[in-house]
Parts: C-alpha cells; sequence; structure tokens
C-alpha cells in the first residue's frame, strides 16, 4: 500500500513560531512511513532567496531532511508567496524542486499538481503582476539585490497584496473552470491537487465524458488541511 501525503498554504513565518512548530509536529507525526510529501507552495509567508536565512527557513532544512533521510520521498513547489524558492534550498532539504504545474503518476493514475494562481485567471490585474514577476529577466534582477533591500520589497508587496484582496469579489480570487479542464486536457489527466486558495474541497464533475477530481489544499490558518492518497483513494483531512 502507497501513501502520499500533500500540503500547502502554510504561510510559514519567523515572526509566528506556532506556525513552525505545528509544522514540525505534522511531519513527525504524520509523515513519517509516508512514501511521499508533497507540498504544493506558499510554504513560507514571504521567500526572498535561498540565500536568507531565518528560523523558518532552518525548521524546514531540518524536518525535510530528516524525512528525507528516513526514507520520505520531498517534494517542494513555488507560490505566489515563495516563488524565489530554488534548487539551493531543495537541495539542503534532500528534497526534488516541481515545476509549476507538474504531472505525475499517482498510484498509477495521471495526477497534475499545481499552486493554483496560475488558474485564477479572471483576475486580470493579477495574472498581468505574475506574468511580470515570474519573468527570468525579473528573478535575476531582485536575485542580485541586497537580502535587506529584498526584504523591505516583499513586505510591501505583501501590504500591497492584502490591501487589493480586501476589494476583490471572491469569485474572482478563484480557479477558472475552463482553466481547470484545459490543463487537465494538455497533461492527459483527470486528477489536479492543488492549493492557493485556502478553499479546501474536493470537487467531481463529468468533461468530454471522463470523471474528473479537483483536490482542493486548504491553508494552515484556523486548521490543519493536507490531502492523503492510500494507494488510489484520495482523501481531505484535517490535523490533529
Amino acid at each position: 500500500m502507497t501513501r502520499t501525503l500533500f500540503i500547502s498554504d502554510l504561510h510559514l513565518d519567523p515572526a509566528v513560531p506556532a506556525g513552525i512548530e505545528r509544522f514540525r509536529q505534522f511531519a513527525a507525526e504524520m509523515a513519517p512511513g509516508a512514501d511521499a510529501l508533497y507540498i504544493l507552495g506558499d510554504l513560507f509567508e514571504m521567500w526572498i532567496g535561498d540565500d536568507a536565512e531565518d528560523a523558518a527557513s532552518e525548521a524546514v532544512i531540518a524536518t525535510l531532511s530528516g524525512l528525507a533521510e528516513a526514507g520520505t520521498r520531498c517534494f517542494l513547489m513555488p507560490g505566489n508567496r515563495d516563488f524565489l524558492m530554488g534548487e539551493a534550498l531543495a537541495d539542503a532539504c534532500g528534497a526534488v524542486l516541481l515545476d509549476d504545474p507538474e504531472r505525475i503518476e499517482l498510484a498509477g493514475r495521471p495526477c497534475v499538481l499545481a499552486h493554483g494562481d496560475a488558474l485564477c485567471t479572471a483576475d486580470t490585474a493579477y495574472m498581468e503582476l505574475r506574468g511580470t514577476l515570474r519573468s527570468p529577466e525579473v528573478i535575476a534582477d531582485l536575485l542580485a539585490r541586497p537580502l535587506a533591500e529584498r526584504a523591505a520589497i516583499g513586505a510591501d508587496a505583501r501590504r500591497r497584496s492584502r490591501e487589493a484582496g480586501e476589494n476583490k469579489p471572491e469569485h474572482i480570487m478563484d480557479v477558472t473552470p475552463t482553466e481547470v479542464d484545459a490543463l487537465l486536457d494538455a497533461r492527459d489527466a483527470d486528477l489536479l491537487i492543488h492549493g492557493h486558495t485556502h478553499r479546501a474541497a474536493v470537487h467531481h464533475w463529468r468533461c468530454r465524458g471522463r470523471e474528473r477530481t479537483r483536490v482542493v489544499l486548504g491553508d494552515w490558518g484556523e486548521m490543519t488541511r493536507y490531502a492523503e492518497v492510500l494507494d488510489r483513494e484520495v482523501s481531505l483531512r484535517t490535523w490533529p
């Protein structure tokens, strides 16, 4: 029997030690014995580059490298808050850095993994900003700046994001159904697991005669949510 875990949107922040400790406890209690742990973006509240060090990054490196040494394969996917995550961090964690989206075989079933923000195409202002920030030129420019300057830029971006989100209708910040189907068509899969929207749920529908499933991972705000796949059975759970 294979057992695979999926989490996202932990938003670990050195200013919130309780969140870091909750991640440690989850890894200690739930991850041992799992075949794999996938973290699908926004592991950190803000990530300014792999050369930065703080309590959150130290905890993640120690925790994931320990799991990897014990036999649980670990995978990291950048999100919109930590898109500057790179190979150096993944290597330190003993993890594999994933593309967004990424197609995998999950217990013999084709599955697409994504953070989810690229599917929120109704939010045109965000999509335009995302396209700019993810360009290789902008990323190279950001990483060339001093850490203190990157931290200031990140803090300002977080403030602007919070203010913008307060004035947007709820439906704009959710995924666009046609984009979900287009992604699954392109990757020849009928299972999608993603985060970002914080709207934990399992959705089932039919498209062109095929049964499809979309698993939305919740954030780690009031509850700790994760998805568990035992063989081919997908469940959305809370912990503890």
